[in-house]
Protein backbone atom coordinates (compact mmCIF):
# COMPACT_ATOMS: atom_id res chain seq x y z
CA UNK A 1 0.00 0.00 0.00
CA UNK A 2 2.81 2.32 0.94
CA UNK A 3 4.37 1.56 -2.07
CA UNK A 4 1.26 2.56 -4.03
CA UNK A 5 0.95 5.46 -2.82
CA UNK A 6 4.97 6.57 -3.05
CA UNK A 7 3.99 6.01 -6.92
CA UNK A 8 1.25 8.01 -6.58
CA UNK A 9 3.14 10.71 -4.83
CA UNK A 10 5.87 10.97 -7.01
CA UNK A 11 3.59 10.67 -10.28
CA UNK A 12 1.33 13.80 -8.66
CA UNK A 13 4.99 15.62 -8.15
CA UNK A 14 6.26 15.12 -11.79
CA UNK A 15 3.26 16.09 -13.30
CA UNK A 16 4.33 19.80 -11.25
CA UNK A 17 7.44 20.24 -13.16
CA UNK A 18 8.43 20.08 -17.45
CA UNK A 19 9.11 16.62 -18.90
CA UNK A 20 12.03 18.70 -20.36
CA UNK A 21 13.89 22.38 -20.28
CA UNK A 22 12.40 24.63 -23.19
CA UNK A 23 14.72 27.00 -24.65
CA UNK A 24 12.57 30.45 -24.84
CA UNK A 25 9.77 29.49 -22.47
CA UNK A 26 8.86 29.89 -18.99
CA UNK A 27 9.26 26.21 -16.97
CA UNK A 28 8.24 25.06 -13.97
CA UNK A 29 11.57 23.22 -12.36
CA UNK A 30 12.81 21.50 -9.26
CA UNK A 31 15.08 23.00 -7.48
CA UNK A 32 17.99 19.81 -6.87
CA UNK A 33 21.10 21.12 -6.47
CA UNK A 34 22.63 24.05 -4.26
CA UNK A 35 26.31 25.57 -5.43
CA UNK A 36 28.38 28.84 -4.56
CA UNK A 37 27.03 30.35 -7.70
CA UNK A 38 23.32 29.79 -7.46
CA UNK A 39 21.22 26.35 -7.54
CA UNK A 40 20.71 23.94 -10.74
CA UNK A 41 16.90 23.34 -11.47
CA UNK A 42 15.80 19.83 -13.26
CA UNK A 43 13.14 18.58 -15.49
CA UNK A 44 11.67 14.70 -15.06
CA UNK A 45 14.10 14.14 -17.84
CA UNK A 46 17.25 12.17 -16.58
CA UNK A 47 20.82 14.92 -16.95
CA UNK A 48 18.65 17.71 -17.98
CA UNK A 49 19.39 20.52 -15.90
CA UNK A 50 19.69 24.32 -15.96
CA UNK A 51 21.80 27.06 -13.55
CA UNK A 52 19.68 29.60 -11.61
CA UNK A 53 22.76 32.38 -10.84
CA UNK A 54 22.79 33.32 -7.49
CA UNK A 55 21.81 37.30 -8.09
CA UNK A 56 17.90 35.17 -9.02
CA UNK A 57 17.87 33.18 -6.09
CA UNK A 58 15.70 33.90 -2.95
CA UNK A 59 17.05 33.44 0.46
CA UNK A 60 13.94 31.59 0.67
CA UNK A 61 14.51 28.90 -1.34
CA UNK A 62 15.07 25.39 -0.69
CA UNK A 63 16.05 21.86 -1.97
CA UNK A 64 12.96 20.61 -3.59
CA UNK A 65 10.96 23.53 -4.12
CA UNK A 66 9.08 23.79 -7.38
CA UNK A 67 9.51 27.14 -9.15
CA UNK A 68 8.94 28.68 -12.73
CA UNK A 69 11.79 30.40 -14.47
CA UNK A 70 12.36 31.81 -18.16
CA UNK A 71 15.42 29.72 -19.91
CA UNK A 72 17.80 31.25 -22.33
CA UNK A 73 21.22 30.92 -23.46
CA UNK A 74 24.10 32.84 -22.25
CA UNK A 75 27.50 34.71 -24.10
CA UNK A 76 28.50 31.07 -23.93
CA UNK A 77 25.45 29.75 -25.66
CA UNK A 78 24.76 27.68 -22.32
CA UNK A 79 21.23 27.21 -20.91
CA UNK A 80 20.62 29.81 -18.15
CA UNK A 81 17.48 30.34 -16.15
CA UNK A 82 16.13 33.40 -14.60
CA UNK A 83 13.14 34.98 -12.56
CA UNK A 84 13.22 37.77 -15.04
CA UNK A 85 10.50 38.37 -17.88
CA UNK A 86 11.58 39.27 -21.40
CA UNK A 87 8.88 41.43 -23.29
CA UNK A 88 8.25 38.34 -25.31
CA UNK A 89 8.84 34.62 -25.40
CA UNK A 90 9.35 31.77 -28.54
CA UNK A 91 6.70 32.11 -31.36
CA UNK A 92 5.83 35.67 -29.92
CA UNK A 93 5.68 38.90 -31.58
CA UNK A 94 7.38 42.34 -29.55
CA UNK A 95 8.32 45.53 -30.52
CA UNK A 96 12.24 46.14 -29.71
CA UNK A 97 14.90 48.93 -29.64
CA UNK A 98 18.58 48.26 -31.42
CA UNK A 99 21.34 48.10 -29.39
CA UNK A 100 24.20 47.19 -31.64
CA UNK A 101 25.15 45.79 -35.08
CA UNK A 102 27.89 44.30 -36.61
CA UNK A 103 28.27 42.75 -40.10
CA UNK A 104 26.23 39.39 -39.26
CA UNK A 105 23.39 41.46 -37.98
CA UNK A 106 22.12 43.32 -35.25
CA UNK A 107 20.79 42.94 -31.17
CA UNK A 108 17.68 44.11 -29.85
CA UNK A 109 16.81 44.45 -25.63
CA UNK A 110 14.27 41.92 -25.31
CA UNK A 111 14.19 42.38 -21.13
CA UNK A 112 17.07 40.04 -20.43
CA UNK A 113 21.13 40.47 -20.01
CA UNK A 114 22.06 39.01 -23.20
CA UNK A 115 20.84 40.63 -26.23
CA UNK A 116 18.41 38.92 -29.25
CA UNK A 117 20.01 38.53 -32.13
CA UNK A 118 18.58 39.84 -36.01
CA UNK A 119 20.25 38.18 -38.49
CA UNK A 120 20.98 40.03 -41.56
CA UNK A 121 18.45 37.70 -43.42
CA UNK A 122 15.48 38.42 -41.47
CA UNK A 123 15.70 42.11 -41.65
CA UNK A 124 13.72 43.89 -43.67
CA UNK A 125 15.27 46.90 -43.98
CA UNK A 126 18.93 47.18 -42.50
CA UNK A 127 18.68 47.85 -38.79
CA UNK A 128 20.91 50.92 -36.73
CA UNK A 129 21.11 51.37 -33.52
CA UNK A 130 18.43 53.12 -31.83
CA UNK A 131 15.91 51.78 -34.51
CA UNK A 132 12.97 50.15 -32.99
CA UNK A 133 11.84 47.19 -34.56
CA UNK A 134 9.07 44.13 -34.51
CA UNK A 135 9.72 40.56 -34.81
CA UNK A 136 8.85 37.22 -33.87
CA UNK A 137 11.03 35.12 -31.83
CA UNK A 138 12.25 32.14 -33.46
CA UNK A 139 14.71 29.27 -32.45
CA UNK A 140 17.27 27.71 -34.92
CA UNK A 141 17.67 23.96 -34.86
CA UNK A 142 21.35 24.38 -36.19
CA UNK A 143 22.83 26.43 -33.72
CA UNK A 144 20.17 25.92 -31.02
CA UNK A 145 19.65 29.75 -30.81
CA UNK A 146 16.62 31.64 -30.35
CA UNK A 147 16.75 34.96 -32.87
CA UNK A 148 14.31 37.43 -34.07
CA UNK A 149 12.87 37.51 -37.55
CA UNK A 150 12.01 40.95 -38.72
CA UNK A 151 10.43 39.73 -41.98
CA UNK A 152 6.52 39.69 -41.06
CA UNK A 153 5.07 38.85 -43.49
CA UNK A 154 6.31 35.31 -43.66
CA UNK A 155 5.03 34.55 -39.70
CA UNK A 156 1.34 35.94 -40.69
CA UNK A 157 -1.17 33.39 -41.51
CA UNK A 158 -4.76 33.38 -42.71
CA UNK A 159 -7.68 33.80 -40.10
CA UNK A 160 -10.31 31.68 -39.78
CA UNK A 161 -13.22 29.86 -37.69
CA UNK A 162 -13.33 33.37 -35.51
CA UNK A 163 -16.52 34.48 -33.87
CA UNK A 164 -17.55 38.14 -33.26
CA UNK A 165 -16.41 39.21 -30.11
CA UNK A 166 -13.90 36.73 -29.46
CA UNK A 167 -11.49 37.94 -27.36
CA UNK A 168 -7.83 37.99 -28.76
CA UNK A 169 -4.28 39.50 -28.19
CA UNK A 170 -2.86 41.93 -30.38
CA UNK A 171 0.12 43.94 -31.14
CA UNK A 172 0.09 46.79 -33.02
CA UNK A 173 1.93 47.06 -35.87
CA UNK A 174 1.60 49.92 -38.25
CA UNK A 175 -0.24 53.49 -38.27
CA UNK A 176 -2.18 53.67 -41.94
CA UNK A 177 -4.31 55.90 -43.54
CA UNK A 178 -7.17 53.57 -42.42
CA UNK A 179 -6.39 53.00 -38.87
CA UNK A 180 -3.90 50.80 -37.05
CA UNK A 181 -2.52 47.24 -38.60
CA UNK A 182 -2.06 44.64 -36.07
CA UNK A 183 -1.12 41.59 -35.48
CA UNK A 184 -3.79 39.13 -33.53
CA UNK A 185 -2.56 36.22 -31.45
CA UNK A 186 0.81 36.17 -32.34
CA UNK A 187 -0.01 34.60 -35.79
CA UNK A 188 -2.84 37.09 -37.77
CA UNK A 189 -3.46 40.29 -39.58
CA UNK A 190 -6.18 42.14 -38.52
CA UNK A 191 -6.94 45.99 -38.39
CA UNK A 192 -8.33 48.42 -36.39
CA UNK A 193 -10.24 51.19 -38.33
CA UNK A 194 -9.42 54.88 -37.07
CA UNK A 195 -13.01 56.13 -36.78
CA UNK A 196 -13.54 53.19 -34.29
CA UNK A 197 -10.26 54.14 -31.72
CA UNK A 198 -11.40 56.68 -28.51
CA UNK A 199 -8.12 56.18 -26.63
CA UNK A 200 -4.58 56.49 -27.16
CA UNK A 201 -2.73 53.47 -29.06
CA UNK A 202 0.59 53.92 -30.20
CA UNK A 203 2.63 51.31 -32.40
CA UNK A 204 4.28 48.62 -30.36
CA UNK A 205 1.30 48.34 -27.94
CA UNK A 206 -0.06 45.16 -26.80
CA UNK A 207 -3.82 45.02 -26.07
CA UNK A 208 -6.60 43.10 -24.96
CA UNK A 209 -9.27 43.32 -28.50
CA UNK A 210 -11.92 42.00 -29.72
CA UNK A 211 -13.07 40.36 -33.58
CA UNK A 212 -15.47 42.17 -34.99
CA UNK A 213 -15.57 40.58 -38.79
CA UNK A 214 -13.22 37.61 -39.87
CA UNK A 215 -13.18 38.48 -43.68
CA UNK A 216 -12.88 36.44 -46.46
CA UNK A 217 -9.04 37.32 -47.28
CA UNK A 218 -8.30 35.75 -44.19
CA UNK A 219 -7.47 38.92 -42.19
CA UNK A 220 -9.74 40.33 -39.19
CA UNK A 221 -11.31 43.50 -37.92
CA UNK A 222 -10.45 44.34 -34.48
CA UNK A 223 -12.62 46.59 -32.22
CA UNK A 224 -10.90 47.33 -28.47
CA UNK A 225 -14.35 47.16 -27.12
CA UNK A 226 -16.48 44.57 -26.97
CA UNK A 227 -18.93 44.41 -30.05
CA UNK A 228 -22.30 46.09 -28.92
CA UNK A 229 -20.80 47.38 -25.57
CA UNK A 230 -19.43 50.51 -26.49
CA UNK A 231 -21.81 53.04 -24.96
CA UNK A 232 -21.78 51.25 -21.26
CA UNK A 233 -17.53 51.57 -21.72
CA UNK A 234 -18.10 55.04 -22.82
CA UNK A 235 -20.56 55.79 -19.71
CA UNK A 236 -17.79 54.30 -17.36
CA UNK A 237 -15.31 56.29 -18.79
CA UNK A 238 -17.23 59.45 -18.34
CA UNK A 239 -18.68 58.91 -15.11
CA UNK A 240 -14.90 57.93 -13.86
CA UNK A 241 -13.44 61.40 -14.95
CA UNK A 242 -16.26 63.56 -13.62
CA UNK A 243 -15.77 61.36 -9.87
CA UNK A 244 -12.24 62.53 -10.60
CA UNK A 245 -12.51 66.24 -11.61
CA UNK A 246 -16.18 67.01 -10.12
CA UNK A 247 -16.78 69.31 -13.04
CA UNK A 248 -15.99 69.74 -16.86
CA UNK A 249 -16.39 72.59 -19.24
CA UNK A 250 -17.73 70.30 -21.95
CA UNK A 251 -21.08 69.55 -23.46
CA UNK A 252 -22.90 67.98 -26.56
CA UNK A 253 -22.10 70.88 -28.52
CA UNK A 254 -18.41 70.77 -27.72
CA UNK A 255 -15.82 69.87 -30.69
CA UNK A 256 -15.29 66.23 -30.99
CA UNK A 257 -12.29 66.48 -30.90
CA UNK A 258 -12.21 67.98 -27.55
CA UNK A 259 -14.27 65.38 -26.00
CA UNK A 260 -11.89 62.57 -27.32
CA UNK A 261 -9.37 64.29 -25.54
CA UNK A 262 -10.85 64.11 -22.53
CA UNK A 263 -12.95 60.78 -22.32
CA UNK A 264 -11.33 58.53 -25.32
CA UNK A 265 -14.86 58.06 -26.55
CA UNK A 266 -16.85 60.03 -29.71
CA UNK A 267 -19.27 62.91 -29.74
CA UNK A 268 -21.98 60.48 -30.44
CA UNK A 269 -21.16 58.31 -27.83
CA UNK A 270 -20.74 60.64 -25.67
CA UNK A 271 -24.42 62.30 -26.12
CA UNK A 272 -25.80 59.46 -25.69
CA UNK A 273 -23.67 59.09 -22.30
CA UNK A 274 -25.06 62.43 -21.11
CA UNK A 275 -28.29 61.59 -21.96
CA UNK A 276 -28.45 58.59 -20.06
CA UNK A 277 -26.51 59.90 -16.56
CA UNK A 278 -28.92 62.92 -16.79
CA UNK A 279 -31.59 60.55 -16.54
CA UNK A 280 -29.94 58.59 -14.13
CA UNK A 281 -29.46 62.17 -11.74
CA UNK A 282 -25.96 61.47 -11.69
CA UNK A 283 -25.03 64.76 -13.24
CA UNK A 284 -25.94 68.48 -13.54
CA UNK A 285 -25.90 70.03 -17.21
CA UNK A 286 -25.05 73.54 -16.95
CA UNK A 287 -24.81 76.28 -19.70
CA UNK A 288 -20.91 75.61 -20.08
CA UNK A 289 -20.11 72.23 -18.98
CA UNK A 290 -20.89 69.72 -16.63
CA UNK A 291 -21.16 68.89 -13.22
CA UNK A 292 -21.58 65.42 -11.11
CA UNK A 293 -23.68 65.27 -8.13
CA UNK A 294 -22.77 64.77 -5.06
Amino acid sequence: MNEKNNQNEKKEFNDKIEEYIKLGEFNTLEIYKEVDFGVYLRSQEENDEVLLPKRYVNKNFKLGDIIEVFVYSDSEDRYVATNEKPFAKLGEFGNFEVVDTSKFGAFVDWGLPKNLFVPLSTQKNKLKKGDKVIGKIKYDEKTDRLYLDAKIGRNIEPAKDFEINDEVRILVLAKTPLGYKVIVNNKHEGMIFENEIFEKIKVGDKKLAYVKNNREDGKLDISLQPIGKSRDVAFDKVLEVLKEKKEINLTSKSNPEEIKKVFGISKKAFKTTLQKLKEQNKIELCENGIKIKE
